[in-house]
């Protein structure tokens, strides 16, 4: 499989997937994991974007906590996921997401796309990440208690209206703490992008990548 090895500067070395497109990449874009690891769903989001002409680098980021997280979407994945999660630290992810973004530059403009937990990460990464042209979160957990951060590149939000862990009070935090960013909302659940969950809906998925592909092409190139 295309995983490769980097080392953040704390000498930290993780897996990525890597995913690459047929020819000449048109820019890079940084796929940031659910709660669940690099799992078949972020791998298959990864070799979307490749499809599209783009490098795609999907982060092993719970590789500070535990290797070779692959969960699935059941009951006991849910709670090893959330509990994995919370032996994270903020910068060391921020690291992390800062060495594979540098990684990526290789083959241009990098953009950045996280899901769950992954788009609380996205969120952050527009925030605190130097080479970002571009950011676009899916459903971020927690993202109403970063509503604040400094957003720095361009980013888009994607959001369920039946969110049940992310309230529509929460995005309005982020729409009035920044009115420059792109924030569109769906009449869907949490997770309606993933296509292995029960709450997938394709519809909105479908014009949520549509939304983001266009949004990755004006800044990305």
């Amino acid at each position: 499989m295309p995983f490769v090895t980097l080392t953040s500067p704390d000498g930290h070395a993780f897996a990525a997937y890597r995913a690459e497109p047929s020819g000449k990449p048109k820019g890079a874009i940084v796929v940031i994991q659910e709660i669940f690891g690099v799992n078949s769903h972020i791998r298959a989001l990864a070799d979307g974007f490749a499809a599209d002409g783009y490098l795609a680098i999907a982060p092993a980021l719970y590789d500070r906590a535990e290797r070779g997280v692959d969960l699935g979407y059941g009951e006991a994945d849910i709670a090893r996921g959330r509990e994995i999660r919370t032996r994270l630290d903020w910068d060391d992810v921020m690291r992390d997401v800062q060495t594979t973004v540098s990684e990526a530059a290789a083959a241009g403009r990098v953009g950045i796309v996280g899901y769950c937990w992954g788009g609380a990460v996205a969120w952050l990464a527009s925030s605190r990440v130097q080479g970002l042209s571009a950011a676009v979160s899916y459903y971020g957990g927690g993202i109403g208690q970063m509503a604040e951060e400094p957003i720095k590149a361009p980013t888009m939000c994607h959001f369920g209206a039946k969110d049940p862990m992310i309230p529509l009070s929460d995005v309005d935090k982020v729409r009035a703490a920044h009115p420059e960013v792109t924030v569109h909302v769906y009449d869907a659940d949490h997770g309606f992008n993933c296509d292995q969950r029960h709450h997938y809906d394709a519809p909105s998925a479908r014009l949520a990548r549509e939304r983001t592909m266009a949004f990755f092409a004006r800044h990305l190139g």
